[in-house]
C-alpha cells in the first residue's frame, strides 16, 4: 500500500508545455507528495511528461526491491501510480506470459498489460473486474496521451480529485495532498474509473452486482424452511470455504505481517484462520521465507477494557504470540488533532475509533511489522450492528446491508486505512474480497437475521458467521455479542469525550454553528469540537463536503431510524443506544 498524487492536461494549448511551467508544476506536485509520505515511507519516485506528472510514495510489502513506482511498461510509453494490493496477481501474469515482458516482480505492474489488452474496446470495466484486491491508480498512456484512474469495488482504498484555478486535474491519495492546491476537491467515487478518451470525461461505475436488488437475493434458492429457523449446512460451509480462501490469498507479503485482534468476532476468526496458514508462505506453499516462526497478535485498550480480556482468551486459544497496547484518556485526547489530520473526518464514530487503532498502529510499526489483518466489513455483510435486531422484516434487512455496503468508504474502510498508514502499516481485510462480499451477500436474508427462534429466543446477530467457525475458537468469543470498537476499548473512553466536548464548545457557540459552520452544521457538541480541529487543518468547503453528515444510531444509516419510534430524534453512534439488546446475549 502506498501514496500517489496524479496531474493531468498540464498543457491547456496546442504547443508545447513551457520547460519552465514544466518544472514549476513538478515542483508543486512532489511537494504536493510529501504531504503523504507517512502513506509511502520505503522510496519515493516521479514521472514527469508534457501532460502528466505522477509522484508515488512507496510503501514495500511485495517485491521490495524492484517494484519501486511509477511502473513503467515494457516498450517505455505507458506509467503507472498505484496504492493497494492486487492478490490475484500471479495467476494474471501466468495469462500474459509471452505477451508481455514484466520489469519486476509488483503486484501492481498487472494492471499495465491489462490495459494494453482493453484498450481499443475502450471495456474498462471488464478490464477491471479481472483485479482481485484492494487498489486505487493511476495511469498514463504516453503514446496516447490518455489517462485511466480506478479505484476498488468498496473504496478500501482512499482516493481523491481536484482541479486547479487553471482547470488542471489531479488525484491522490489523502485529501490533504490537494487543499490548498486545488480549488475544488471531491472524493473519487469507489467501484469507479475516469478514462480522458471518452467523450464525457467522467467517472463511470464499474463495479455492478445483482445482489445490490432485493427481488434477485429473493429469488434465489432458498436456505431455510418457511420460518427460517434451520439453515441449510451448505451454507454455512459455503461461508467458511469462502472466508478461508480470502484470508489465504491476502496473505501474500515479503515482509513481517500481524493481525489485529480485538477479541470480537470478526478479528478472531481472522486471526485464526492467519495461524491456519502462517506456518507457511501461501506463495510458495512452503516454510521456507516464513517470516515469523509464530503469529502475533495485536489488541489496544483502556486498562481492563472488555477488548483487552476478551483478545487474551481469543491468543490464548489461537496460539498467537499477544500484545496488549494500554492508552490513557489522555493521551488519547492529545492525539485527536494528529487523528483528525490523518483521517480526513469530523465523523463522531470514526473519530472514536481511530483514535486507539491510530495508537495502536504506532506500536505496530515500531516492531517491524508492516501489514494487518483486520476483520472490517463483516457487520456490513450479516447485519452484525445492534440496531439490526429492530428490522422489521428480509427486505428492509437486506436494503439496509446495501446501504451499509455502499459507505463502508466513507467510515469503517477510511478508518483502518488512515490510521494505519498514518504509520506506514497496511490494513487488509477479507471480509471484504470481493468473491467473499458476492458469496455472503447472496444469502437469504432471513437466514442472517436475528429472528424469534420457536422457544422464543431471539437468535445472535451474524449467527451463520459464528456457526461456521465454531470450532476455531472458545464458545466464550463465538457468542459474545456485539461490540463496537469505540466502545470495547472503554466505556470511559466515550464518556469522557462526550463529557469533555460538553465542557470545551458552550451554549453560545453551539448556537451559532450555522453561521460557523454553514456547510454541513455539527448536530452535537461533540461534533462540533472535531469540526473545529479539522477545519484549521482542511479549510475550504470542498473539504468539508468530503465528509459525511448523516444521523443514525449505533452506526445506522438514517433511513433505518425509521424501524423503532424512539429512535427518531436519536443521533449516537455508541452499540450501547440501543435499548434492550445490548448486553443482553442470546
Amino acid at each position: 500500500m502506498c501514496g500517489f498524487v496524479g496531474a493531468f492536461d498540464l498543457n491547456s494549448g496546442s504547443t508545447p508545455i513551457a520547460e519552465g511551467l514544466k518544472e514549476e508544476l513538478r515542483a508543486q506536485v512532489l511537494e504536493m507528495s510529501k504531504r503523504i509520505r507517512h502513506r509511502g515511507p520505503d522510496w519515493s519516485g516521479v514521472y514527469t511528461g508534457n501532460n502528466a506528472i505522477l509522484s508515488h510514495e512507496r510503501l514495500s510489502i511485495v517485491d521490495p526491491l524492484s517494484g519501486k513506482q511509477p511502473l513503467v511498461s515494457d516498450d517505455e510509453k505507458i506509467i503507472l501510480a498505484a496504492n493497494g494490493e492486487i492478490y490475484n496477481h500471479k495467476k494474471l501474469r501466468a495469462a500474459f506470459e509471452g505477451k508481455y515482458n514484466f520489469r519486476t516482480g509488483s503486484d501492481c505492474e498487472v494492471i499495465i498489460p491489462l490495459y494494453k489488452e482493453y484498450r481499443a474496446s475502450g471495456d474498462f470495466t471488464a478490464m477491471i473486474e479481472k483485479l482481485s484486491g484492494i487498489f486505487a491508480f493511476a495511469l498514463y498512456d504516453s503514446q496516447n496521451d490518455v489517462y485511466l484512474i480506478a479505484r476498488d469495488e468498496i473504496g478500501v482504498i482512499p482516493l481523491y480529485q481536484g482541479w486547479d484555478k487553471n482547470g488542471r486535474y489531479y488525484v491522490a491519495s489523502e485529501l490533504k495532498a490537494l487543499e490548498g492546491d486545488c480549488v475544488s476537491i471531491e472524493e473519487f467515487p469507489n467501484g469507479s474509473y475516469l478514462f480522458s478518451g471518452d467523450k464525457e470525461v467522467k467517472p463511470v461505475k464499474w463495479y455492478h452486482r445483482t445482489w445490490e436488488s432485493y427481488d434477485s437475493v429473493k429469488a434465489a434458492a432458498r436456505a431455510t424452511d418457511e420460518k427460517g429457523e434451520i439453515i441449510n449446512p451448505a451454507v454455512i460451509e459455503k461461508v467458511r470455504n469462502g472466508l478461508e480462501a480470502a484470508v489465504k490469498a491476502q496473505l501474500m507479503s515479503d515482509v513481517p505481517y500481524g493481525v489485529l485482534l480485538s477479541g470480537g468476532l470478526d478479528s478472531s476468526i481472522i486471526a485464526a484462520v492467519t495461524q491456519k496458514y502462517s506456518k507457511k508462505r501461501v506463495e510458495t506453499d512452503s516454510t521456507e521465507g516464513a517470516w515469523w516462526p509464530q503469529l502475533h497478535s495485536f489488541a489496544v485498550g483502556l486498562e481492563g477494557s472488555p477488548d483487552l480480556i476478551a483478545a487474551q482468551k481469543a491468543a490464548d486459544y489461537i496460539g498467537t504470540v499477544h500484545h496488549e497496547v494500554h492508552f490513557t484518556i489522555q493521551e488519547a485526547l492529545d492525539a485527536l488533532p494528529d487523528v483528525i489530520y490523518h483521517i480526513e473526518t469530523y465523523d463522531i464514530t470514526t473519530v472514536r475509533a481511530s483514535t486507539p487503532m491510530y495508537l495502536l498502529a504506532r506500536v505496530i510499526k515500531s516492531m517491524g511489522i508492516k501489514m494487518v489483518l483486520s476483520g472490517e466489513g463483516s457487520d456490513e455483510l450479516f447485519g452484525g450492528y445492534l440496531y439490526f435486531h429492530k428490522a422489521p422484516n428480509a427486505q428492509e434487512f437486506h436494503e439496509e446491508l446495501v446501504r451499509k455496503m455502499s459507505k463502508l468508504h466513507l467510515y469503517d474502510c477510511l478508518r483502518a486505512n488512515k490510521s494505519l498508514m498514518a504509520w506506514g502499516v497496511e490494513g487488509r481485510v477479507p471480509f471484504l474480497d470481493k468473491d467473499f462480499i458476492d458469496i455472503a451477500m447472496s444469502l437469504n436474508p432471513t437466514d442472517k437475521m436475528s429472528i424469534q427462534l420457536a422457544d422464543k429466543k431471539q437468535r445472535i446477530e451474524k449467527w451463520i458467521l459464528r456457526k461456521a467457525f465454531d470450532d476455531m475458537l472458545p464458545d466464550e468469543i463465538v457468542w459474545r455479542q456485539k461490540e463496537q470498537f469505540s466502545d470495547g476499548v472503554g466505556y470511559s473512553w466515550i464518556d469522557t469525550l462526550k463529557k469533555m466536548t460538553e465542557e470545551k464548545v458552550s451554549d453560545q457557540e453551539f448556537a451559532r454553528r450555522e453561521n460557523r459552520f454553514p456547510v454541513n452544521p455539527p448536530k452535537t457538541k461533540e461534533e462540533y469540537y472535531y469540526r473545529e480541529i479539522y477545519s484549521r487543518l482542511f479549510p475550504s468547503d470542498s473539504a468539508a463536503k468530503c465528509v459525511p453528515h448523516e444521523a443514525g444510531v449505533a452506526c445506522s444509516t438514517a433511513k433505518a431510524l425509521e424501524w423503532d419510534a424512539a429512535w427518531k430524534n436519536m443521533d449516537e453512534p455508541s452499540g450501547r443506544a440501543i435499548s434492550g439488546v445490548h448486553d443482553k446475549a442470546y
